[in-house]
């Protein structure tokens, strides 16, 4: 089982360092991607454009973190060929700068929809829903991270599990503006956009749900992506791996 203290176990000083500088670097794009994430819904919401485009920009700064992040993986595999924890680590911080990346890419794609409702200069229905799903999603996306810098395989189960309500709600709010669009087809073109600006939410919970089995999986020793809720539970609850 990993916790903080394992980061800190190793001979080699140089080695610790590396371990924890790019779990840092980890963390530092989550919280860049997390702003992203929560500006990109503050525009769509407020109708600033401004802000907008400043999501859109940021989007570059994470790509490179991400590359620089993978480069940083890649050299501690050569050199230090980790095994174990120290293995999961670096497996588990290569695929969530993924999903990280693909989050801020989904929020950039919020970011767009807000610009083009600005353009449109009207108010359409369904910003009850981003609002609501949004901060159901900044939740889950926080709280991923959260528990990578706390190596909490608790709270990474209840992002996986609150998953299944983001997904309850976006279906009920999908089904609302589809009806909706069907009444008012005048609406359809403004109402287009808040549907896709939700589905990039339900994405981010999508990612933000793979950290979390990330988590599970560095901190008990488990490959759970593919695992039923009810066995996946079992698995946190039960004795860790080495």
């Amino acid at each position: 089982m990993i916790d903080k203290d394992s980061l800190t176990h190793h001979i080699s000083q140089q080695f610790n360092s590396e371990l924890e500088d790019v779990r840092s670097h980890l963390l530092a794009m989550g919280g860049l991607v997390e702003k992203q994430v929560n500006d990109a819904v503050t525009a769509l919401i407020d109708a600033d454009f401004g802000l907008a485009q400043q999501v859109r920009e940021i989007d570059e700064q994470t790509n490179q973190m991400e590359r620089n992040i993978d480069e940083e993986c890649l050299r501690i595999l050569a050199r230090r060929q980790p095994a174990a924890s120290d293995l999961r680590l670096i497996i588990s911080i290569s695929k969530s700068v993924i999903d990280l990346e693909r989050i801020g890419d989904e929020a950039s794609k919020i970011a767009r929809r807000a610009i083009q409702l600005c353009e449109e200069g009207e108010s359409p229905r369904g910003y009850v829903e981003v609002r609501h799903i949004g901060d159901q999603v900044r939740k889950m996306v926080q709280e991923s991270l959260d528990a990578f810098a706390r190596f909490d395989a608790d709270l990474a189960l209840a992002v996986v599990q609150y998953d299944k309500t983001v997904d309850r709600e976006y279906k009920t709010a999908l089904r609302e503006l589809v009806t909706y669009m069907m009444e008012d087809p005048r609406s359809i073109s403004r109402v287009l956009n808040v549907i896709w600006a939700l589905r990039s939410l339900e994405r981010i919970g999508d990612h933000a749900r793979n950290i979390a089995h990330l988590v599970i999986y560095l901190v008990r020793g488990t490959d759970v992506r593919h695992l039923g809720l009810a066995r996946l539970e079992r698995e946190v609850q039960g004795p860790p791996l080495e």
